[in-house]
């Protein structure tokens, strides 16, 4: 079984912008690099690195972290770049996917290795979610087939993928995961990283 790990990362001008209230241009900046970085690093526990970006400067980084990339026109949100990463999956021959945020601070990749195997664990056709922390949004992604539903990312997203693999048919599981609960969203979301 293959599995690509797409992981989905803005332009890091334009990233975090909710957090400009605490942290200046530079640092929001800064802070996108690197939780970029760890996503990417973490997705190598699967069998391909997949980063879809509208950004020039995120693609020749991620290329120099070892990962594949495909570079969107021009960024049009989570649930389009997700739905560009699942079509170039499928057409690389990808058995299932595991979509992955970009701003999770705390992401390893055991977490995204310990996720894929508890994945695996279910026949297909399977959707398993790491839920975030909040607002009832989804971090992580792990979809067998590659479309077996739809594509729901943003606020309150969990029930929606929840309620969409219910009206397939389709075995929904979650995943806790504290490595991958914790996005940074909001100037509070600083402050649990440092509690950490």
């Amino acid at each position: 079984m293959k599995t690509w790990v797409i992981v989905l990362v803005k332009d890091f001008d334009s990233a975090k912008e909710r957090l400009r209230p605490a942290l200046g241009a530079k640092s929001r900046r800064a802070l996108a690099r690197n939780n970029a970085r760890l996503a990417v690093n973490a997705a190598a526990a699967g069998d391909h690195v997949l980063v879809v970006t509208g950004s020039d400067e995120v693609a020749d980084m991620a290329v120099s972290w070892g990962a594949d990339i495909l570079l969107e026109p021009h960024e049009e949100g989570q649930n389009v770049a997700a739905r560009r990463g699942i079509d170039r999956a499928m057409t690389g021959g990808a058995d299932s996917v595991l979509l992955l945020s970009s701003d999770l601070p705390l992401v390893t990749e055991a977490a995204v290795r310990e996720m894929l195997l508890a994945a695996a664990r279910h026949p297909a056709p399977i959707a398993v979610a790491a839920p975030a922390t909040g607002r009832g949004g989804t971090n992580a992604l792990y979809l067998r087939p590659p479309d077996v539903i739809g594509l729901h990312f943003g606020d309150k997203s969990l029930a929606q993928f929840r309620a969409d693999a219910q009206a397939k048919g389709v075995k929904f599981a979650v995943f806790q995961s504290d490595a991958m609960a914790l996005d940074l969203d909001e100037p509070s979301d600083l402050a649990r990283v440092h509690a950490v």
